[in-house]
């Protein structure tokens, strides 16, 4: 199945179920949150006579999570342009529910940040909770996968050891359109691309992590509870503008799409923010 959120004629905010690029309305879901676990989901029933195309009114398909783990480093491809060690636990760190957009949205440039980088990424939605969930279970766990960009203000990252202040920027952070169910999708076989104004500037298979998902959700759910609609952005593959000779950031104008075979497809506009 795949799921997505969206404004109805009224501007109420609703999840529906996409199929073919149609979405038909859940009757009584109004989001994907701790409340909406993965049975719910499946059992609710389907308003079929509210149906419309998926290109229409979608937004980010989980509102405010109460959890936003991102993942460094977690391609070898991206270890070695960065000329980093290799890492042997999992590089994380966060982001705040007001970073994400919608799938379309523009994406904001601050006026503060002058080196504004892509990280295109694979995202973990999770669909059922758990604490110290082990590797061999995680699958149970897992409502779907989504497509994001982990948008990075790289001038700002930089700034100290830790990276919040470079990766949490409202409106920053594109996710999108759908989650797609486990059950649709052999994940680790589907591809990955990053394009912008028509470049390919990424490029990789998703076999490539260096943690597996699994891996990934055991290890945060060590130290924190997960719950329905907490979500994981796996890492970005190598590629990107931070680190390309001369560099590359995104500039007011600029069209950046990321791709997940298999999952679907966002695509944004870069704005200069007003102040």
């Amino acid at each position: 199945m795949r799921f997505t959120r969206y404004y109805d004629d009224n501007g109420n905010t609703r999840i529906g179920e996409v199929t073919d690029g149609i979405v038909t309305p859940l009757e009584g879901i109004t989001t994907i949150d701790a409340t909406t676990g993965i049975d719910r989901l499946v059992s609710t029933a389907r308003d079929e006579a509210g149906r419309f195309p998926l290109e229409e009114r979608v937004l980010a398909p989980v509102a405010e999570p109460r959890r936003v783990v991102c993942v460094g480093l977690n391609y070898l491809t991206h270890v070695d342009e960065t000329k980093r060690e290799l890492p042997t636990y999992p590089v994380l760190f966060t982001k705040f529910a007001s970073a994400l957009i919608g799938a379309h949205e523009d994406i904001v440039l601050p006026p503060e940040a002058g080196q504004v980088d892509y990280e295109g990424e694979l995202a973990v939605v999770i669909g059922r909770a758990g604490r110290r969930i082990p590797a061999k279970d995680a699958a149970s766990h897992i409502l779907g996968y989504s497509v994001a960009n982990d948008v990075t203000m790289r001038d700002y990252q930089y700034k100290t050891h830790q990276w919040l202040q470079g990766k949490a920027w409202d409106n920053s952070t594109p996710l999108g359109p759908v989650v797609v169910t486990p059950d649709e999708v052999e994940i680790e076989s589907q591809a990955l691309t990053t394009t912008l104004n028509g470049e390919v500037v990424q490029s990789s298979s998703l076999d490539l992590l260096i943690f597996s998902i699994s891996e990934l959700i055991s290890t945060v759910s060590e130290f924190t509870s997960l719950e329905p609609g907490d979500v994981i952005l796996t890492g970005t593959p190598g590629g990107v503008g931070y680190r390309r000779d001369p560099q590359l950031f995104l500039e007011d104008g600029d069209k950046i799409s990321v791709e997940v075979t298999g999952v679907g497809k966002i695509e944004n506009r870069v704005v200069a923010e007003t102040v």
